[in-house]
């Protein structure tokens, strides 16, 4: 599903990744761990195209999306969900109309639909009856669940976390976590966690690598 080869990239004379190289599996659950500005998140940003690598290929399903211009990567990124670390939901909007932006945007599908799908979404993420809420309503957990929920609406085949339990209580933590095992077993889908948060590795990884510069 994912295969890296070899990826370097600097910022200035700061060498971040230096020849990092794994795969992953098709519906595997590989966990990315390591310090605070160890490259795990800038890692995370190359799999989906955000960032080009100096050296090194990304391949998804095969492709080499590092060559591939914006709209190529377009259809690429439609295999991913991502959870950023804030959630990164826009405050100005109500829970339904965040978790039903990518279909709203574009216009696919008719409002009932989007509205059928958000309301299962949001059950799915144990978030029922929330659909008027704003961020801002919130707590911090609910906001990450929120976050999935628009996430996987389209059911992505591949969901990225960047550090979801950041910021959260133990017991959040934890619920977060088997939110997102719960994911992974319903969907099918393949599932990549960057975090430093040991009790979750431990809990989400049926496979962990360490990122200090190089994964190792």
């Amino acid at each position: 599903m994912i295969e890296v080869r070899d990826l370097k990239k600097r910022f200035g004379t700061h060498s971040i990744l230096d020849g990092v190289s794994f795969r992953i599996e098709k519906g595997e659950s590989v966990v990315i761990i390591g310090r605070s500005g160890g490259g795990k998140s800038v890692l995370l940003k190359h799999l989906i195209g955000l960032l080009k690598p100096d050296a090194g290929q990304v391949l998804i399903e095969g492709e080499d999306i590092v060559p591939m211009n914006e709209r190529q990567l377009l259809r690429v990124r439609r295999k991913f969900g991502m959870l950023f670390q804030s959630a990164a939901l826009f405050d100005s909007m109500t829970v339904a109309e965040n978790v039903g932006f990518a279909f709203r945007r574009e216009r696919s599908l008719p409002e009932k639909e989007v509205r059928r799908k958000v309301t299962e979404m949001l059950e799915m993420v144990d978030l029922p009856g929330t659909e008027d809420k704003k961020p801002s309503e919130l707590s911090g957990g609910m906001r990450k669940r929120v976050g999935l929920a628009r996430a996987i609406i389209y059911q992505p085949q591949i969901v990225l976390y960047d550090e979801p339990t950041t910021g959260l209580d133990p017991i959040a933590s934890d619920s977060i976590d088997q939110l997102i095992l719960r994911v992974r077993d319903r969907l099918d889908v393949t599932t990549v966690v960057v975090t430093h948060d040991m009790r979750s590795t431990r809990r989400l990884g049926q496979r962990i690598r360490s990122e200090e510069r190089r994964v190792g």
